[in-house]
């Protein structure tokens, strides 16, 4: 008997419908998001820094110069705190929105299914290296560090045509890399859901997108219609930055160095909460809408086989 199959549309509602129930979703994709934009937001912050002195001023900075600026501006016991949580938040940043992503996928499929939505901390640790690995595998495909390495070869690239060699290079591997990512659409929710090694995963999702190419692409397309995640990120990727120095200028006018920083921080956080709770329902309607499609997809027969 022939499967039927929902419809991309309907497969936009159902995602949806769950993101909207299932608190528990939201909370794994709110902490993934959180952590992600901090992260996301301090590259961007430190590339503007670095365009700032490189084009407008004409001076080439150091990979730690904004660290030697605070620590001639602030107080020994103050830089060396600003320090350390830098370095947990950055550990933080780089491992636990793996752990949510494989939470997210792993209960929105409890969710589709109408299995008791629970277990996420589970769900994360069991995948949390096949998941990170695959993430790693794509780290090119992400603009930010597109850009970082860009970054570094423009300020520290001494050869003219080295410099355009490699950025050439660059883009061309990102370029290459975000093709990959696609193929690979369904490579995360394969290993959280078969239980599946990461090669194998891999193998898995490239067949897949390539059997059901047409049915993706208009996936895609609704997503973006109607989620608009890119316009939504550059416009954070503008305002965050901008109410972040404009306040840190504002209190430098009248306040020390330490209060500057010890406040701006903070305003930071919080603005960075804020904008992760839209983030949050973003992320967990993308993912679910992806782990519904690849569990619509699992069920038919592969297209390679004739007779089972």
């Amino acid at each position: 008997m022939p499967v039927i199959l929902m419809t991309p549309r309907e497969i936009i509602a159902k995602a949806w419908a769950i993101t909207k129930k299932e608190r528990g979703i939201r909370a794994w994709g709110y902490v993934g998001s959180f952590f992600e934009t901090m992260l996301q937001l301090k590259v961007l912050l430190y590339q503007i820094y670095f365009f700032w002195s490189f084009i407008i001023v004409g001076n080439t900075v150091g990979l730690f110069e904004i660290e030697e600026m605070l620590y001639a501006y602030l107080h020994v016991e103050v830089f060396a705190t600003i320090i350390v949580i830098f370095l947990v938040m950055f550990v933080i940043e780089i491992f636990l929105p793996t752990l949510c992503l494989g939470a997210i996928i792993g209960l929105s499929a409890k969710s589709y299914r109408k299995e008791e939505v629970k277990g996420g901390l589970v769900l994360g640790l069991y995948n949390f290296f096949p998941l990170f690995v695959l993430k790693e595998a794509l780290v090119l495909s992400s603009v930010s560090m597109a850009v970082t390495f860009s970054s570094l070869i423009l300020r520290y690239g001494e050869n003219r045509g080295l410099i355009i060699f490699l950025l050439s290079a660059l883009w061309f591997l990102w370029l290459f890399s975000m093709m990959l990512k696609f193929c690979l659409s369904f490579a995360e929710e394969c290993v959280v859901i078969r239980k599946t090694s990461t090669f194998v995963a891999m193998g898995k999702s490239f067949k897949m997108v390539i059997s059901h190419l047409s049915k993706i692409v208009f996936l895609i397309i609704l997503l973006f219609v109607i989620s608009l995640r890119i316009l939504i990120n550059a416009l954070m990727a503008l305002l965050l930055p901008a109410l972040i120095v404009g306040f840190a200028f504002l209190f430098s006018l009248f306040l020390s160095a330490t209060l500057t920083v010890i406040l701006t921080g903070i305003i930071a956080v919080i603005l960075i909460g804020l904008a992760s709770y839209l983030f949050a329902y973003l992320e967990v309607f993308k993912q679910t809408a992806w782990t519904i499609t690849f569990l619509e997809l699992n069920a038919l027969k592969d297209l390679d086989v004739i007779d089972s």
